[in-house]
């Protein structure tokens, strides 16, 4: 007995000695790469947010893009996938684990937590902070870049240059915005602009922007442009832009808005660039992956643009990409496929659910929405046939269970029945058949959602240039800041 007991000590003291030289290990590791991050000193620098993205969002776009045949499964990746430093950021607020894009763009911004819906200030609601793009402004002279798909008064732009204790204030904000100085504001419109005394555009131009939503006047910005806010001439739900699925050949893209904010703010001092994708997170909350992924790839197309200037500008620039939390619960894995994946069906889906119900809204007011009706809609535009059809691709062709799910959310949105606790939890407030629809595509493919909202999940970090190395490891979504902070040498 006294052996056994002998041989547990000595094992756990084994255990203990080497579980302080691991974390001494990591912590030499964690001191080298800071070590060899002290030096780095940015001079331009890219903050790419991809609003409600972590890692199911950023694959499933890659495996859309990549190939689904037996024994010839792969991936396409993305480009900031694969920039060479990745690290993971957890990003819980002050009161949730589910938080939403206030607090955690807030967090990323100004390096502190607050509650969900606070913009820029503490937890007290009261003390302001100071966001990156104001440090470098105010004490580097930096140039500033604030690019989003959505309304540019909402709540991840806001966060760079906006206080204010609630996120839903879009005509105080708008007015921050408008007095921040900030050298470039680009991507989607003001929302609430008319809800005060003088309209946002006008105090915008009063404070010596260049405001301007005309395709021509926005190709033809450069340096010497002066400040600017300009806008898509193309806008869809609640003035933001279009979903990339939606968007028509020569529209104006999240791509353009960034080359253009680059020749903006190109100058030998700095710039600091915030992009966020917007609606990656509206489509999660509307459990959308096919708009959801072309929106992700649309993103990454920006900051290939961004990555053209750092190859330009090597040993100059800094490109970071994160999410601020997850949106919708998104998986890739069903409870119907089991350990199957079938993206390719979801390229039968030609439009977003915000165009569709635009199509379906246009049919009930001229009176011509029947079922039958609506089931020629849904095969134009999502491929989807009634039981026992003919059809090019068979897994398009629903099952009586599928086919009975779409009847009630037409029914239901025919009779206004949309409102109920089972209702809530089948449709999330959103259009009953529109969702219905997207839900029943995704399930073929193989992708799940468990939520309306954002989630927990901790969200991937990818770095690439001057000080990208930085960025590796786990960390609280605050580090974020703190180590822009650092690297741009700003109190």
């Amino acid at each position: 007995m006294k052996t056994t007991k002998r041989i547990a000590v000595l094992l756990a003291a084994f255990i203990a000695g080497a579980s302080i030289l691991c974390a001494q290990g990591m912590n030499e590791q964690r001191e080298t790469i800071y070590a060899s991050a002290s030096d780095a000193s940015p001079k331009y620098v890219f903050m790419f947010i991809g609003d409600g993205m972590s890692a199911p969002q950023t694959n499933a776009a890659q495996v859309f893009e990549g190939t689904n045949v037996s024994g010839k499964v792969a991936i396409e990746p993305l480009t900031f996938t694969q920039f060479p430093v990745v690290g993971l950021q957890y990003t819980q607020d002050s009161t949730s684990f589910c938080p939403d894009s206030a607090s955690t763009a807030t967090s990323l911004s100004s390096g502190f937590k607050t509650h969900s819906g606070v913009i820029g200030m503490g937890v007290d609601k009261v003390t302001a902070g100071e966001t990156i793009a104001e440090k470098v402004k105010e004490q580097l002279g930096w140039k500033v870049g604030i690019i989003s798909t959505v309304t540019i008064n909402h709540a991840t732009p806001a966060a760079y240059y906006a206080h204010i204790a609630n996120r839903n204030d879009y005509y105080d904000i708008g007015l921050q915005m408008a007095e921040s100085g900030f050298d470039f504001f680009g991507g989607g419109s003001v929302n609430k602009a008319d809800d005060g005394d003088k309209s946002i555009y006008q105090v915008l131009e009063d404070n010596g922007y260049l405001v301007t939503n005309d395709y021509d006047t926005i190709l033809s910005l450069n340096g010497k442009s002066g400040k600017v806010y300009a806008y898509s001439p193309v806008l869809q739900d609640d003035g933001a832009m279009p979903y990339a699925i939606d968007a028509t050949e020569g529209q104006l893209s999240l791509a353009d808005f960034v080359k253009k904010g680059i020749e903006v703010l190109d100058n030998d001092s700095g710039f600091f660039m915030m992009v966020e994708s917007g609606k990656i997170d509206w489509a999660g909350h509307a459990n959308d992956a096919v708009a959801n992924i072309h929106d992700t790839l649309a993103f990454d197309e920006a900051i290939e643009v961004a990555l053209q200037f750092a190859n330009q500008h090597p040993g100059e620039t800094l490109i970071v990409v994160t999410g601020d939390h997850e949106t919708g619960g998104m998986t890739i894995g069903y409870a119907a496929t089991g350990y199957d994946t079938a993206f390719d069906i979801l390229r039968a889906q030609k439009c977003s659910y915000v165009a569709f119900d635009e199509m379906v809204s246009a049919e009930k007011a001229a009176g011509t929405l029947t079922f039958d009706r609506l089931m020629e809609m849904v095969e134009e535009n999502f491929g989807l046939t009634a039981p026992g059809t003919e059809n090019e691709v068979p897994a398009l062709v629903l099952n009586d269970y599928e086919y009975a799910r779409l009847q009630k959310a037409f029914e239901d949105d025919m009779a206004g029945n949309t409102e109920g606790y089972e209702e809530s939890l089948l449709y999330g407030g959103y259009n009953a058949i529109s969702v219905t629809l997207t839900h029943i595509i995704n399930n073929k493919a193989g992708i799940g959602w468990t939520s309306y909202a954002h989630t927990g999940l901790p969200v991937p970090v990818y770095a690439y240039g001057e000080g990208a190395e930085l960025f590796v490891g786990a960390y609280d979504n605050t580090e974020v800041a703190h180590k822009l902070f650092d690297l741009c040498n700003v109190d």
